[in-house]
């Protein structure tokens, strides 16, 4: 989806108001609000499209395309779907990367006729949903994030503004143009707004269309610095942006546009959100889109998030834990003090697998606070949404129970879990929330509030009342007749009819002591019939409305008291927010402690130096895959410095295809992330000195739809490498120049290690089929050579996935050709090629005199020999012990 969104006509083809209907008219005014997106009008129990809009939705739906009425003398073509079945279908059209706005009833019909029989029911737009702003469960995975971005330059620096609008969360990240993409692509957005003016800037291009979401340009008027901190005021509530911190111009810009789009696909409505959190370019270990897919760091190269590292290590039991284990994983940190502060977390729950047992066993039964606030405080949310936040405030209050109050400082919890503690205890105020919906709230309450039903029996007097006028009126009934004979001693029966209502009916006879003139019954005469007399009381009269009116006061109670907590909630969506985060923080760190134990992880050490040592490390994933066959994973050690001290800075890796280069070189590249993400490492051991940019170029892949060659691709990412790559990245390179002729390749390749080992010093993993590069270990100082080892046995090729010391004798490519099951034929013509290029000496071979591109004749087969001839007259299944005997004694006679 790295396009604009595919908008529905612009204004100049909506429909003319000339001559139209009073419907028509409101339709049309409607449309003219949301003139690029597809407009879903309700009708009852429908959402009725009209005009292109319904050809629209009908060829991406799939729904039927019919016609009502006339417009200018044409068919109006329209289609609808249920109202009950609009989140399915919105779900559809938002990842076509279409936009989809909601106009609602507003009154309900009834009001309307009073207004006359030709009256329109009043209706507005309540909601544009897009890609980006998606609120509802249904439209959302549940563990991942579903994020906004804008993207704003201004005076030479990028600004990311990014809100994860179902949890309220903001980020703003101010980074390099050269960073641009990398910090884009970090958040995985799925909407990523810009204005028009950068749309088509060539500097920009590039990290909006590795964003992964569907660009949308805005007007750049909505990107000036003024008008925008005004938008983010006004959508904060406050009088200066100044308490949240100091932000650069294009921070402002981002974070600008981002409000103004909230106030039109909000229609007015103001979020619950956090106070910005803002991280400068420093902040985070930079991932450029190209190295994020060839690492597979939170989706596989299908786009699939299992398969990815994340899927791997994800041992999360809430969904709002999932959410922050990816972000910790997508945004590993820079800073060693920051990142040992998270793996004081995993090794002090690591150490501790009882507590960590009852914290895991305590959290699965979370619900997702965030999200839960989110939707209340839009006017989306449900008394479901009340029962998630009682259910996340009251397992809040049993994880703080959890960890006892520690005297010794030395023994407590480290800062982080101490921290995720002073965010669980409840506040007063969210204390007597918790108590409301636990004394108020059914334990099982209805999706949506109109239904009723969810308010507990004795939380409201007059709930009850109305509920028991309701449900009981014919005991109420019975209870107040007998109470009038009582107090009359005249058979009374209590009588209904739609004229008078209820009333109390007894025989002309018995009713005559009651018509003698008196100030004192409480007995009112209505009617006198030829047998009957009828009278009411007050309290009669009274119970007459009340009971007509009863369901009616029941649902406007319980509409009330979910409208006062709902408010409730929204003031208090700040400290709730807390809480959701906290939960999530230590179900993430609990989820690497349990990881670590189930795959023995260890603790890495990370400094300030440029060494990468690891001992015995291992691909997480592939080991998983590996163990999972039941086959045992090779580690590998692997020893870089940057400084060139201890070892070398750049390692040439050799060696034959399938014998493990690309996992070893990915293995190496993912054990950083983990490391910087605060998690423990498959591994022995391992120190890593700080990395500031990931590179990886392993794979390689054509780019058609901008006209790019697998070679062009290939040399585009090199050249993003040489020119941002410092002494503190770590780099993986994979067959750099395979792509273009023998010496154009190897000529690219050396100059590209060269570049890397004497100008970048960036610590570095050369993968190459060039053996010729092998020389470099003896012409650069801080150079040494890999090979990852194979062995032939019996004419077959064994591979070992070892990285040992000094480079590969050959690169096996005609055994590994006939491992593929190339034709027998063409690996015997292969070997004969390759014995002739190997045997000549001469540094410019005479290539004419090999005819490598002509037909090869197939190869004769081999002539048979005696015993093969012995052989084909053998069988084994018909011969006794005895014969069989015999001919192995023949047999080996033959072979002499």
């Amino acid at each position: 989806m790295n396009a604009p969104l595919v908008h529905p006509p612009k204004a100049d083809a909506i429909p003319s108001m000339e001559g139209v209907t009073p419907f028509m008219a409101q339709y049309l005014a409607a449309k003219a609000k949301a003139t690029d997106a597809i407009l879903f009008f309700r009708m009852g129990d429908f959402y009725e499209l009209f005009f292109k809009d319904a050809e629209i939705a009908a060829a991406a739906l799939g729904i039927t395309l019919t016609k009502r009425g006339k417009h200018q003398g044409d068919d109006i073509p329209m289609a609808g779907v249920p109202v009950h079945a609009l989140e399915g279908y919105l779900a559809r059209l938002i990842r076509q990367g279409f936009k989809a706005a909601i106009c609602e009833q507003l009154e309900d019909p009834a009001e309307a006729k009073k207004r006359g029989s030709k009256a329109v029911v009043h209706r507005d737009i309540v909601r544009v949903v897009t890609p980006g702003t998606l609120t509802e469960d249904s439209l959302l995975d549940a563990r991942g994030a579903n994020r906004l971005a804008a993207v704003a330059v201004r005076r030479g620096r990028a600004a990311v503004a990014v809100v994860e609008l179902s949890a309220g969360v903001v980020d703003v990240v101010a980074c390099s143009l050269e960073d641009l993409g990398a910090t884009l692509s970090s958040f995985r957005p799925s909407e990523v707004l810009v204005p028009d003016r950068l749309f088509s800037d060539e500097a920009t291009k590039d990290a909006l269309n590795g964003s992964g979401g569907v660009v949308q340009a805005l007007p750049q008027a909505l990107a000036e610095p003024v008008g925008a901190r005004a938008r983010v005021e006004r959508l904060y509530g406050v009088a200066s942006l100044d308490g949240f911190g100091g932000f650069e111009e294009a921070e402002v810009s981002a974070l600008g546009l981002i409000a103004a789009y909230l106030e039109t696909t909000q229609a007015g409505k103001i979020p619950a959100l956090v106070p910005p959190r803002r991280s400068g370019d420093t902040g985070f270990l930079a991932i450029d889109p190209a190295t994020r897919l060839s690492l597979e760091i939170d989706r596989t190269q299908r786009g699939e998030r299992e398969g990815s590292l994340l899927a791997c290590i994800d041992r999360t039991v809430t969904s709002g834990g999932a959410r922050a284990l990816a972000e910790r994983i997508a945004r590993p940190l820079r800073e060693p003090i920051a990142i040992n502060h998270g793996l004081d977390a995993v090794e002090w729950l690591l150490e501790r697998r009882d507590l960590r047992r009852d914290l895991r066993d305590g959290l699965k039964a979370s619900s997702d606070v965030a999200r839960a606030v989110s939707r209340l405080a839009l006017g989306r949310g449900g008394p479901r949404d009340l029962a998630a936040i009682r259910i996340g405030l009251s397992i809040a209050e049993g994880v703080v129970g959890l960890f006892p109050p520690s005297p010794d400082p030395l023994t407590g919890p480290p800062a982080r879990i101490a921290a995720c503690l002073d965010r669980l205890t409840l506040t007063p105020e969210l204390g007597r929330l918790l108590v409301d919906l636990a004394e108020g709230l059914v334990a099982e309450p209805p999706h949506l509030a109109r239904d009723g039903g969810f308010v507990n029996p004795d939380f409201r007097p007059e709930l009850d009342e109305a509920r028991r006028l309701r449900d009981d009126s014919r005991r109420v009934v019975a209870d107040l007749e007998a109470r009038a004979v009582a107090e009359s001693g005249v058979a009374f029966k209590v009588r209904h009819n739609a004229v008078l209502g209820y009333f109390l009916e007894t025989s002309a006879k018995a009713a005559e002591p009651l018509m003698r003139p008196t100030g004192e019954s409480p007995f009112i005469h209505r009617q006198t019939l030829a047998n009957q007399v009828r009278f009411t009381t007050v309290e009669l009269s009274e119970l007459d409305a009340k009971i007509s009116q009863a369901g009616h006061r029941a649902l406007a109670i319980e509409g009330e008291t979910f409208e006062t907590w709902r408010r409730t909630v929204q003031s208090l969506a700040q400290p709730l927010q807390a809480v959701a985060e906290a939960m999530a923080e230590l179900d993430a760190h609990a989820a690497l402690a349990q990881w670590a134990e189930e795959v023995g992880a260890v603790r890495p050490i990370v400094d300030d130096t440029t060494c990468f040592d690891v001992t015995a490390g291992r691909h997480p994933v592939v080991e998983a895959a590996v163990k999972a066959a039941g086959d045992p994973y090779t580690p590998n050690n692997c020893r870089l410095d940057g400084s060139g001290a201890g070892c070398a800075r750049l390692s040439i890796v050799t060696g034959p295809n399938m014998a493990g280069k690309s996992t070893f070189l990915r293995q190496n590249a993912l054990l950083v992330v983990l490391a910087q993400a605060g998690a423990f490492v498959p591994a022995k051991a391992m120190r890593l000195g700080v990395v500031d940019r990931l590179f990886s170029r392993v794979g390689a892949g054509d780019d058609l739809a901008r006209g790019r060659s697998t070679f062009m691709m290939e040399m585009v990412e090199t050249a993003a490498i040489l020119t941002q790559a410092t002494d503190r990245s770590f780099v993986v390179l994979d067959e750099i120049g395979r792509g273009t002729a023998t010496y154009d390749g190897l000529a690219i390749a050396w100059a590209t290690a060269e570049a890397l080992h004497d100008a970048n010093r960036a610590r570095t993993l050369f993968a190459t089929h060039y053996h010729e590069l092998a020389g470099l270990e003896t012409r650069l100082a801080h150079v040494c050579n890999l090979s990852m080892r194979a062995k032939e046995w019996n004419g077959e090729l064994v591979f070992l996935h070892e990285a040992a010391p000094g480079a590969a004798d050959r690169s096996y490519g005609v055994q590994v050709a006939k491992l593929a099951g190339v034709p027998p034929s063409v690996v015997a013509r292969a070997r004969q090629v390759l014995d002739r290029l190997e045997g000549e000496k001469a540094a410019a071979a005479n290539l004419d005199d090999l005819p490598l591109f002509a037909v090869a004749e197939p190869a004769a087969p081999p002539p048979s020999s005696a015993v093969d001839d012995a052989l084909k007259g053998i069988e084994p299944d018909e011969m006794t012990p005895r014969e069989a005997l015999e001919a192995l004694y023949r047999l080996k006679t033959l072979s002499r």
